[in-house]
């Protein structure tokens, strides 16, 4: 585990998430996340980290997404520490 894969599943997951608009509302809605955050993510590690959150807090949609791009389903939870805010319950 590094800080390169987690980088690239969590830009993975923001792609997932962006591609179906219900998803994509829902992760702004519940995050705080703005349009323009998802322009500046090589500055903001926080996006990574309210994705990831996002993620683990709603296993339907995090199973989708391990499944659409064939990641185990443990990957988020374990890269989640590789970004500001994590607590330990992950």
């Amino acid at each position: 585990m590094n800080q390169e894969l987690a980088d690239i599943t969590a830009l993975q997951a923001v792609t997932y998430l962006l591609e179906d608009e219900k998803r994509r509302d829902w992760l702004m809605a519940e995050t705080g996340i703005a349009p323009d955050d998802f322009s500046r993510l090589a500055e903001n590690p926080e996006v990574f980290a309210g994705v990831l959150d996002f993620l683990l807090a709603h296993e339907d949609i995090l199973l989708g997404f391990c499944e659409d791009c064939q990641v185990d389903p443990t990957l988020p939870a374990r890269i989640r520490p590789f970004f500001p805010g994590a607590s330990l319950e992950f």
